[in-house]
């Protein structure tokens, strides 16, 4: 593949199509894009190869670095860790001193067991290969670990250790290499350099490079002061930030420790601007997905079996290293039990840094004997460890309690407890019912047409009849529950099952204070059957249930088929987990939809006590004088409605609709929503709001069908 534009579409698309697949399987996002580039790069189907198009996107990789340099940065903020300084400084040394001294002593035993050299090599020779490995070994992978702290939401004391002692370890890296650099030089060629030489140098590079980004950050807390729009921010910010990388890179010095330097520097100003941290959030997605892709992409599998043992031992060395030394300096330091069990596991990433590294050992002349072995035994290692790392990292995190993950589901994630499966294999929430606690309700003396209720599911017709008997209630109507079966089998239902039959409703309504009126319809289609006893009895509403079992194709056809011919609403409750009605949040984007759904509403509101909130969504660049016209429009519609329940106006300027009405949910015990009129092909053009809130949202969720035979109510009306 030689066309770069297509190469940012299949790394973008295959990346994503990964992680939406791992997610399934509870696996970071992180892990699907490197398996994804896997697949598209030379040890896969050979797709993307650095030779085509590899190559030619580097850049990108030098933007993530930075942006991943400058995230870390900002959890490392003095005044949250100041309590733990002492803790993370002691921790951030025992783990790289630990990984340091079990790879290189573990990687210089079975070393010489293996016979593995070049050459005819010494006990020197095999102490420098020893400790070049131990040095690189102590390295992390800031990118991954920070992109599976910010899918997770994670927030708390694990958290903020992992990002500070990251930090530390790329900067330790950085000193235990120089040091082993130049031992190595002393082997390789005799009066190369002194340790003290090497340590001076090391020194050098990371005081320079921080002040690098001190300054950097100095200059863009300056910059930030005298901007006012997101844009125009994102825009200097990463000028910044991508000069700061580049002079560092001319200049030999470290561009992830001067964006860290940078990113402290602006979190921990008096100011505390986080202005370009929240804009450089939203454009890190793509450039992250690319970035991991292609990560995945330059892995050789074939390096697996040039490493042989030596590999192997690399990798569960470095492991047991960084877990060991992280429990033994929070086990001292008296760090909280979340740190001193999990942040060993969180540190098992390993990629961008290390490979820099042994890219110095391969570019020095001198070591390329060394070179030889160590390329392909660290590479074994950083295709393991990114594997196996990200999935690792989120369970440290979850196993802490740290996570605040939103599940793209309607399921939570964690327990199977409380749920079902169906006959197509997914799940769903329990559903149950509240007792009923307030007071009865008094029917009225002469009711005036019946609401109608149905549903196939036993353990949801009891929440039905509750629906009913309040919509009943506000119509001055009765409940009534039908049931729609076979001609031939009504004369046996009619001689032995009846009572049984509604039994389970009839409890529910007589609890609420009225009586149930049933209808058993024999009618070989469900649809026809419902509309035959609604038209007859003179509905004033139909409630029916979201079918958990079966197909859903099949009930929306029979839902088309009775809004359609039916000249009252129709009521689609969907259950979730336990039904409330206390809390309603009615989202709208205009008043008509209101007016849809204002006579269910008022109905909820007339029973117990309620709180009302009308979510009226607007376009996110709407004027603020059109807010304050719509709050004038909205308690003009309550006053008319005569509703005196507690009711919020909750008018939101939003770029994203679903999310708002999701996010809001979450503080509400029922939501009401009332769906649109539109053909087919609007609905395939435009989409369904509902429909769409219906398949995320997790509450109870009441969904209004307007009648669409206008002429049917217009003809009630008049009678």
């Amino acid at each position: 593949m030689e066309d770069v534009t297509l190469g940012l579409a299949v790394l973008l698309a295959a990346g994503m199509l990964a992680a939406k697949a791992g997610q399934l399987l509870k696996l970071p996002s992180v892990t699907g894009y490197i398996l994804a580039g896997l697949l598209l790069g030379p040890s896969g189907f050979g797709i993307v190869t650095m030779e085509s198009v590899g190559n030619k996107l580097h850049h990108f990789t030098q933007i993530a670095l930075m942006l991943i340099a400058f995230g870390i940065g900002e959890q490392i903020e003095v005044k949250r860790l100041r309590q733990s300084a002492r803790s993370i400084g002691a921790i951030g040394v025992a783990e790289a001193a630990g990984a340091l001294v079990l790879v290189a002593s573990a990687s210089f035993f079975v070393a010489r067991l293996c016979g593995l050299q070049c050459a005819d090599w010494s006990t020197d020779d095999y102490l420098v290969m020893a400790l070049l490995l131990g040095a690189v070994s102590v390295a992390t992978a800031p990118a991954t670990t920070l992109h599976v702290m910010r899918e997770l939401k994670a927030k708390g004391p694990l958290t903020s250790t992992l990002m500070a002692v990251v930090a530390i370890d790329n900067g330790l890296a950085i000193i235990f290499f120089g040091l082993a650099m130049s031992f190595a030089g002393q082997i390789a060629v005799a009066g190369s350099g002194s340790v003290a030489g090497a340590i001076l140098g090391s020194m050098m590079e990371i005081s320079f490079s921080l002040s690098a980004g001190l300054i950097t950050g100095l200059v863009i807390s300056f910059v930030l002061h005298h901007l006012k729009r997101q844009d125009e921010m994102l825009t200097a910010g990463l000028a910044l930030l991508l000069l700061c990388g580049e002079g560092c890179r001319a200049f030999h010095l470290s561009p992830l420790l001067a964006g860290m330097a940078a990113g402290f520097t602006v979190i921990n100003r008096v100011t505390r601007d986080v202005r370009l941290f929240r804009a450089l959030n939203a454009f890190e997605p793509p450039i992250y997905v690319l970035f991991f892709t292609l990560a995945g992409c330059h892995l050789d599998l074939s390096s697996l079996g040039n490493a042989g043992w030596v590999g192997l031992v690399y990798y569960f060395f470095r492991i047991m290293g960084k877990y060991c030394g992280a429990f033994t300096g929070a086990f001292f330091t008296g760090a909280p039990v979340a740190v001193r069990n999990y942040l060993g596991l969180a540190l098992m990433p390993q990629a961008g840094v290390a490979i820099g590294l042994i890219f110095l050992i391969s570019s020095d002349e001198n070591l390329a004997a060394f070179s030889a072995i160590i390329t392909p035994v660290v590479l074994a290692g950083v295709v393991l460890s990114e594997l196996s790392g990200p999935v690792c990292a989120r369970l440290a995190i979850t196993r802490a309690g740290e996570s605040d993950e939103i599940v793209d589901h309607n399921l939570q994630p964690d327990s199977r407890a409380g749920k079902k499966e169906n006959n197509n294999g997914k799940q769903h929430k329990a559903f149950s019912l509240v007792p009923w606690t307030w007071e009865k309700l008094v029917p009225h003396p002469i009711p005036d047409g019946v609401v109608a209720f149905g549903a196939k599911q036993s353990d949801k017709v009891v929440g039905l009849a509750r629906m009913a008997t309040i919509f009943a209630h506000h119509y001055n109507a009765v409940p009534m529950s039908v049931r729609v079966v076979q001609p031939y089998s009504r004369e046996y239902v009619l001689q032995g099952a009846m009572d049984s039959l509604f039994s389970g409703e009839r409890e529910e309504i007589e609890k609420l204070g009225y009586d149930l009126h049933t209808e058993l319809v024999p009618d070989k289609d469900i649809a026809s059957g419902l509309v035959a006893a609604v038209e007859y009895n003179d509905a004033k509403a139909v409630v029916l249930g979201y079918p958990i079992e079966g197909t859903f194709q099949s009930f929306q056809e029979i839902l088309e088929k009775v809004a359609k011919n039916v000249a009252c609403p129709v009521v689609l409750v969907r259950f979730y987990g336990e039904l409330h009605t206390e809390r309603i949040l009615v989202p709208v984007r205009s008043l008509d939809e209101l007016n849809d759904v204002g006579p269910i509403v008022h109905a909820l509101s007339r029973v117990g006590d309620h709180q009302l909130t009308i979510l009226y969504l607007l376009p996110a660049d709407e004027p603020d004088e059109r807010v304050e016209f719509k709050k004038h429009q909205l308690a003009d519609w309550v006053k008319r409605l005569k509703i005196t329940a507690q009711i919020t106006f909750q008018i939101d300027k939003t770029e994203a609709r679903q999310e708002t009405i999701l996010k809001e949910s979450e503080k509400h015990d029922l939501v009401v929503m009332g769906t649109s009129k539109k053909n087919v092909l609007k609905k395939l053009f435009f989409g369904s709001l509902v429909e769409t809130v219906s398949r995320r949202i997790r509450k109870p969720l009441l969904i209004v069908y307007r009648p669409a035979n206008e002429a049917l109510l217009a003809d009630r009306q008049l009678r």
